[in-house]
């Protein structure tokens, strides 16, 4: 009876039924109990299958002697149950929402606990209505932590049992006792085969069918013999004629896609030769494991000898993944067909000791000369690796992050290629294996993944139509990213992970995690990326539109119009946001909690970013300032160039840009040359020498600022003197001009006249002067020599 209350909800939740039964007790008594005879009968089944299935798991961890494989059958029927609850836990959640929102409606109850019989009695059915509703809801999360946690009861169990597998120490290899132990292992199951293989030669029906069948197996021995020998050397053929032409994205994608065929074409060979050898029905079960095995074998050595192909290839018209010579290459795809073809002697040794219960120290023994071949074989291409990386070394630089990255992989490879047969020879052969081939498999899934990233390059520089563009472009690297992303699980089955716990950690991903009581998942994030982007390029689309199609036609100036499609993408932003967030379901009122005590600590901590947000809008919206301005500000003079939500860039007279906090641009003093219209004055002072006719330098200032293009005739230059300064009598032009923005070089070209008109009239221009006045000049005279 302990696990009735978490039976009740599941099973409430599970069938379809309680969900109907649990709205119609709300709505009367007469239509709940319709139907209730089939309806318990249907739960007290139900309860008793999940009864013996708790108990059962229960027992089976306390004790802890069943068998892996009866664990692991018995965590499957636990993921169903927990599959049952989870999706049990959003039962009823539209009849909820609606009971909540109308006791909502209701409004709070009095403070003095009373109100009218009609709004008490409607509050007390909605509440009782809602809390039959919610018992099924909040039983099954009971249930599914109960469930979870059988769950992890046995992956406990199981990985215990893995780790003591890895540290047992068990016999030695290299003891010579056990060494006839193997050797007879193998002759018992090689006389067991050619047993099969005499009895069913003997047999004179099997010979009948032979001779039947042996046109269909001669020709496909022929078949099998030609890819087998030659396929391989006609594809190799084909993708080098490929190769020696013009290096394009096209030629080297179809020069891919022609290798990929040296693998099929010599598998579709195997699986012939196989298929004849099967024809001839003198295939007995041990054969049948044996040819099983075989064709596991050739597709590790196909799949090994390929990828070799391509890391370390044969052609000299490609460009090598590995910075190598001819030979060093040679010996790359020489030692990876070896792994290739040991990986699949090993997987045919444990299947044929397996099938006939080979001793513990025979199956030792014969792998484990492949083990420390595998070893030899990853020592050899770590060292490889460290050549690579001795090749592209430059003196006086440092190593790349690819050549840091394999220079750290080659001694990962080095020290795993030494401690694995170390322990199988001492005597953790299970560490051992653990270790070196398992080492293999990463080395090739990790080339594959090289190659598949430079397939999606070439095919990017193929889409886009440049070579050069697809190495700088961002896509082919997040593609890149994605796939090496996907290719974690591949990693973790290699070193011993098992497939129910990836498929535990995928079922904890689709679960998601609760917020204020809102449980958000995968598929949420999704369907919220996928309305954002596409409400984004709605607002992109729509800002495009406004600013080539429409703000043009309008009287608005170029900040305006900024304005205005800067003003509609931050709305177009927020509002697909805010669709997103809704179409995902997520429920913001019970995250406003959350956001309201983070929303306390980020404004202090973000009070001068919101500050410049807020002044941003205030500038897009007031638009005191406007893009192609000339302004000063805080000793900065420049145009301004972009005007943002936080901050604002100014590209000054030098070219440099000046980026200035919106903050200080409402708040601060700001000097607008050119706002509402490009018309300045300009002020240019002149100084003359003492005795100098005023009015004849007045007279020619004059004329100088009038007869300038940029000086406007109305209103007229004026020249102002200005009083008599210590060394000159002083001058200025004021003048107005058509366009501020030329100020500097009207002045400059204001100056030049000046200077080329005095010296006509021979005006002077002062500089200052100073006279010094000796008071005891004697003093600085020599004195006489003395005779």
């Amino acid at each position: 009876m302990r696990y009735m209350v978490q039976i009740i909800a599941v099973l409430a939740l599970v069938f379809a039924g309680f969900q109907g039964l649990a709205e119609d007790a709300g709505q009367g008594d007469n239509s709940g109990r319709s139907g209730s005879g089939s309806y318990q009968k249907t739960i007290t089944n139900t309860l008793s299958a999940w009864e013996q299935t708790a108990k059962r798991a229960e027992e089976a961890i306390d004790a802890g002697r069943a068998s892996t494989a009866a664990l692991e059958e018995l965590r499957g029927q636990l993921v169903e149950w927990r599959d049952k609850f989870l999706a049990a836990q959003t039962t009823n959640k539209s009849a909820i929402d609606t009971l909540q929102a109308q006791i909502t409606a209701l409004g709070p109850k009095p403070e003095s606990g009373e109100e009218t019989p009609e709004i008490a009695k409607q509050r007390r059915d909605l509440e009782q209505r809602l809390a039959q509703l919610q018992a099924p809801v909040k039983s099954a999360e009971v249930a599914y932590s109960q469930a979870d946690g059988l769950i992890r009861g046995i992956d406990q169990i199981i990985r215990a049992r893995q780790a003591d597998a890895l540290l047992e120490l068990g016999v030695s290899p290299l003891n010579p006792v056990y060494w006839s132990k193997g050797v007879a292992a193998l002759q018992s199951s090689f006389k067991a085969i050619r047993k099969e293989l005499t009895d069913a030669w003997s047999s004179p029906a099997q010979q009948v069918q032979l001779k039947a069948k042996l046109p269909q197996i001669v020709f496909l021995l022929i078949v099998a013999l030609l890819l087998l020998g030659r396929g391989r050397h006609w594809m190799e053929k084909l993708t080098f004629s490929m190769q020696t032409k013009e290096r394009t994205p096209a030629r080297w994608s179809m020069a891919f896609f022609l290798s990929i065929a040296q693998v099929i074409l010599p598998l579709i060979g195997l699986l012939a030769l196989v298929e004849a050898l099967y024809a001839t029905q003198m295939i007995g079960v041990r054969g049948d494991i044996a040819l099983s095995t075989f064709v596991v074998l050739g597709v590790f050595f196909l799949l090994a000898r390929w990828l070799g192909g391509r890391i370390f290839p044969k052609s000299e018209y490609i460009t090598p993944p590995l910075n190598l010579s001819t030979a060093q290459r040679r010996k790359g795809r020489f030692y990876s067909a070896t792994l290739g073809v040991l990986l699949g002697l090993q997987t045919m040794v444990k299947s044929i000791a397996s099938f006939d219960n080979w001793s513990v120290e025979a199956q030792i023994v014969v792998i484990f000369p492949l083990l420390v071949i595998a070893g030899y074989a990853l020592l050899r291409i770590s060292k490889l690796l460290r050549l690579h990386v001795l090749n592209e070394k430059v003196e006086g630089e440092e190593r790349s992050y690819k050549n840091r990255i394999i220079y750290y992989l080659s001694r990962i490879i080095l020290a795993l290629a030494i401690i694995g047969p170390l322990l199988a020879a001492i005597g953790y052969f299970e560490a051992g294996q653990a270790i070196v081939f398992p080492t293999a498999m990463s080395l090739g899934l990790l080339a594959f993944l090289l190659i598949l990233q430079r397939m999606i390059l070439e095919v990017y520089g193929l889409i886009i139509g440049s070579e050069e563009r697809a190495r700088e472009a961002l896509i082919p690297v997040l593609l890149g990213f994605i796939i090496v992303l996907a290719s974690t699980p591949l990693f973790a089955l290699i070193w011993g992970a098992r497939v129910t716990d990836l498929t535990e950690m995928w079922a904890r991903f689709q679960e998601g995690f609760s917020v204020g009581g809102t449980r958000i998942s995968p598929s949420d994030f999704l369907t919220f990326a996928i309305i954002f982007v596409i409400g984004y390029m709605v607002t992109r689309l729509i800002q495009g539109t406004l600013r080539t199609t429409v703000l043009p036609k309008t009287k608005l100036d170029v900040g305006g119009r900024n304005a205005i499609v800067s003003g509609v993408g931050y709305i177009g932003i927020f509002l697909s946001a805010v669709v997103a967030i809704t179409a995902a379901g997520i429920d913001l009122s019970s995250l406003a909690i959350v956001a309201g005590a983070l929303s306390v600590g980020i404004g202090f901590g973000l009070q001068n970013i919101v500050s410049n947000f807020v002044s941003g809008i205030i500038l897009l919206i007031e638009r005191p300032i406007s893009e192609g301005d000339w302004i000063e500000v805080g000793g900065q003079m420049g145009y301004v160039r972009d005007i943002s939500v936080r901050s604002t860039r100014i590209e000054t007279f030098d070219r440099t840009d000046v980026i200035v906090p919106n903050s200080d641009l409402v708040s601060g003093v700001v000097t607008n040359w050119t706002r509402g219209n490009s018309v300045g004055r300009l002020i240019v002072p002149v100084g003359v020498a003492y005795g100098t006719d005023t009015k004849m330098v007045e007279g020619l200032l004059r004329e100088i600022a009038e007869a300038h293009p940029m000086v406007l005739a109305n209103p007229k230059p004026s020249i102002i003197f200005q009083g008599f300064g210590a060394d000159s009598l002083d001058f200025e032009i004021r003048a107005i001009l058509r366009d501020i923005n030329w100020k500097l070089s009207v002045k400059s070209d204001i100056n030049h006249e000046i200077a080329r008109r005095f010296t006509e009239e021979g005006i002077e221009i002062p500089f200052a002067q100073r006279d010094i006045w000796l008071r005891n000049p004697e003093a600085l005279r020599p004195e006489p020599k003395k005779e």
